[in-house]
Parts: C-alpha cells; structure tokens; sequence
C-alpha cells in the first residue's frame, strides 16, 4: 500500500466510518429520491449520469469493467447490471467491499461482479486486464492522482476507456475566494497540473470534457433540504456532532457552488498507443 499522508488517512477513516452509516433507511431514502439510486454512495453521480458513463465506455456483455473507489458499489454494479459486463470494484475500505458485495449477491451479480480492497495507487490486477474503467469523485479525495491515472493505463487493454468525474476548484477566484472553496469542496481538490496533462503523462488520449456543475449544485441543494428536514431520523446513525458537521459541510459547499467557487466535470478519453497528445 502506498505510503499515505497524515491527513489523507483521516480521510480514509472517515469514509470507512461513514459506509455502514449511509445504509440506514432514511439515507438511502434520500439517495433514492436525489439520485435515483439507493447504494449508500458518497459522490453525487445519479443514476442519469451512470447511465450516461455506461453509453460513454460502451460497455457490452464479455467486457471487464474496473470501478475505482467502488465504496459501495455505485455505479459499477448498477452499469454491470444494465450492460451484462463484468465489473470488478476496487477500493480501500474493506466496509465498502463488504456492502458491495452484499449488494452483489443481493442483485443476482455474484457471478459477474467481484469486490477487491487496494490501492488505487498500486492496483492488485495485471497488465491489460480491463476494457473499461470509471470512477465517480474519487480523483479530488486523494492526494496521488497523477499515480493512479498511471496504474488505470497499466491495467487497460489497447483502446480501453475511461470515464471520471472530479471535483475542482474554479479559475481565476481570489485568495478569499479560493479559500472558501478550499473549505467547501473535496479534501483534496487542488492538483500540481491540468488534467489534461495529467492524464497525456501517464498515456491516456486528449479527453472529452463534460461540464456536471449544474446538476452537481441542484443535488447539493437538494440534499441539504432533505437533511435538514430528516434531521431527527439521520442524526441517531451518525451522532450530533458529526451529523451537525456533516450538513454544515454540504450547506458550504452548495452556497460554494452557486458562487462559481466550484466546478464538477466528467472526463471521457481511451488509452493512447502512440505519443502523448498536447493540451490546449
């Protein structure tokens, strides 16, 4: 496993805290009424967007689909479900896995759905295993995204695709600006070069970019109100402090958005085979 920041541990711990958590009824009622799905997700793709990624990859029965930072298993499982691929779900806590592959089971995807804890930095599959990859927000919550982007081109078959959607900070916003969307977003949003570069340097084409942050701010929105209003049936499964945290983040970041303080997009590219395509 790859050598990890004090702050970035933090990170993974709360989100192993937070997949049995988000399971609870009231959750994945408002899961299911905001983003059609009810996994227990803790990105903002809706089922609209999944079904919009599934037709992006081309996915089709006897491909093999990787979805990175699975935690639950939204998308992977429902894009396997819907195109008859196989999907294997790779993250690192194993509270995640362990949902997902209840999940799984539960769907009838046993046999075409596998569930693996590792790093995303050091994926545990060989070379070329996979015709497709996608991973939802999973970029803008870790530090070494220029790695993984390395450790997708390693494992994807010659054309493969992939589809991801990241959170980020806007351009051009002042210091104050700036910070307030440094506290309002993702923990580790800030990157060290374009995407575009990024992705040129570890042998992915130039991308297809998708701007979500519209539907990304409607959903903010939307989640505050339903928590604001299931507040005493959400609380118990969290505790007060962290829920009162938790709603203080999303009214932050939705007021973040509707300033342009932050933007949400989905990258679509293939793995390259000949030089490195340049950014414009």
């Amino acid at each position: 496993m790859a050598v990890r920041s004090t702050e970035e541990a933090a990170v993974l711990e709360r989100f192993a805290r937070l997949y049995p958590q988000l399971q609870t009824r009231a959750r994945l009622e408002i899961e299911r009424a905001i983003c059609g799905c009810d996994y227990g997700s803790t990105g903002w793709a809706t089922r609209a967007e999944a079904e919009r990624v599934g037709e992006l990859l081309r996915l089709k029965p006897g491909q093999r689909l990787l979805d990175l930072g699975a935690g639950s298993g939204w998308p992977g499982l429902y894009l396997a479900q819907r195109s008859g691929c196989a999907v294997v779900l790779a993250d690192i806590p194993v509270e995640g896995m362990r949902i997902a592959a209840e999940r799984a089971a539960m769907d009838g995807l046993s046999g075409h759905a596998t569930a693996v804890a590792c790093d995303g930095a050091l994926l545990a599959f060989a070379e070329g295993s996979f015709d497709a990859i996608e991973h939802s927000d999973v970029l803008c919550c870790l530090e070494a995204k220029a790695s993984v982007l390395a450790e997708c081109r390693r494992v994807a078959r010659r054309a493969a695709r992939m589809a991801f959607t990241t959170i980020s900070i806007a351009p051009s916003l002042s210091a104050a600006e700036r910070q307030r969307a440094l506290e309002a977003g993702p923990p580790f949003m800030t990157v060290s070069s374009a995407y575009c570069e990024m992705l040129a340097a570890t042998g992915w084409r130039k991308p297809h970019r998708f701007d979500l942050t519209a539907a990304y701010g409607t959903a903010v929105e939307q989640w505050v109100k339903a928590e604001e209003t299931s507040a005493d049936a959400l609380m118990p499964s969290a505790g007060s402090p962290e829920f009162a945290e938790m709603i203080a983040k999303h009214r932050r970041t939705a007021a973040a958005i509707k300033d342009g303080l932050l933007r949400r997009e989905l990258f679509v590219t293939r793995a390259a085979s000949g030089a490195s395509h340049v950014c414009s």
